[in-house]
């Protein structure tokens, strides 16, 4: 029963989870509040592994809240159960790309879509940094990377490397 679950919980997510990643993040705070598999705290602790490891932030989410469920079954079945309406819907949109391409009903609904993700987003990154940001040195640490992001324009490995140095060597 428990990877029926899985795979019905992570499917939704991924057939609703228009805009990446990030927009994940809410369903998956939803499901902490009603499912054992992962509190708000290990959240945090799957976004950041999940942003320093290779692949789509999704994906990983999913696996590694599929694993903590149910082992590697529960990994495999909630990460198909993620990936599975992109894949259904690419092959759909492939076949009638070019008869819709100007439409402008399908227009107008992805114009309506973007700013619900871009909300979304905004919404994850909030509450990952109500969870990740949880005392001074946290905050500085937060601040200094926001504006060295903002002002010099390295690689995201640059800072996800300088900032697991700083969390070894200050014990943050």
């Amino acid at each position: 029963m428990i990877y029926l679950i899985l795979f019905y919980e992570f499917f939704k997510i991924g057939l609703f989870a228009i805009g990446g990643g990030l927009v994940t993040v809410p369903f998956l705070f939803d499901l902490a509040e009603h499912y054992p598999w992962f509190t708000t705290k290990d959240l945090a602790d799957m976004i950041a592994i999940s942003e320093s490891t290779p692949g789509p932030l999704g994906v990983n989410m999913a696996t590694y809240a599929g694993f903590n469920a149910a082992g590697i079954g529960g990994a495999v079945i909630a990460t198909f159960g993620l990936v599975s309406p992109s894949v259904i819907i690419i092959m759909l949109i492939s076949k009638l790309l070019n008869k819709f391409r100007n439409n402008v009903w399908v227009d107008s609904v992805l114009s309506g879509i973007r700013p619900a993700v871009i909300a979304l987003i905004l919404f994850a990154g909030w509450e990952v940094a109500k969870l990740a940001v949880v005392d001074w040195k946290t905050l500085i640490l937060f601040l200094l990377f926001w504006t060295a992001i903002h002002f010099y324009k390295k690689s995201p490995i640059f800072y996800i490397v300088i900032s697991a140095v700083i969390g070894i060597v200050f014990k943050i």
